[in-house]
């Protein structure tokens, strides 16, 4: 028996957004399917250099009310990172809030528009510790 890596689906409110919040990560569109019929959208978007790691963001065109207001069911996304503090301060920047700061150069966690938790991890050894993220509190929960 064999098995491979697919992709990860999230449901998602607002598409424009979550495109929006997922291109701050730097994953591009690899595919998009609007269906007609069954009145929904899939976008996949990935790392540019990893298309077979790709998250599929699906929208229901008349809305979801089925969808848990914290959209926790599934865990987390998880990307590697050449710059965790750059990377945070490109996101803060463009009005991410960092739930779980860099504290340690090694793991931050953000949300998406839809509450979707994002693990972000430095690639290699960790950074030294920096501020602001060193005395950064936690905001939310991750």
């Amino acid at each position: 028996m064999t098995i491979r890596y697919l992709h990860t689906m999230v449901r998602v409110r607002d598409l424009e957004k979550s495109m929006a919040f997922f291109r701050l990560l730097g994953l591009e569109q690899t595919r998009r399917w609007d269906n007609e019929t069954g009145r929904f959208t899939l976008v996949f978007m990935a790392p540019p250099d990893q298309p077979e790691c790709p998250v599929e963001l699906t929208h229901n065109w008349d809305g979801d009310e089925g969808l848990p207001s914290d959209s926790r069911h599934f865990g987390h996304l998880a990307y590697e990172v050449d710059d965790i503090y750059a990377t945070c301060a490109h996101l803060q920047a463009h009005g991410v809030t960092i739930n779980r700061p860099p504290r340690d150069g090694h793991m931050a966690f953000v949300r998406s528009p839809d509450n979707i938790s994002v693990e972000l991890l430095q690639k290699g050894k960790s950074l030294a510790p920096a501020e602001p993220w060193a005395s950064m509190a936690n905001s939310g929960h991750w």
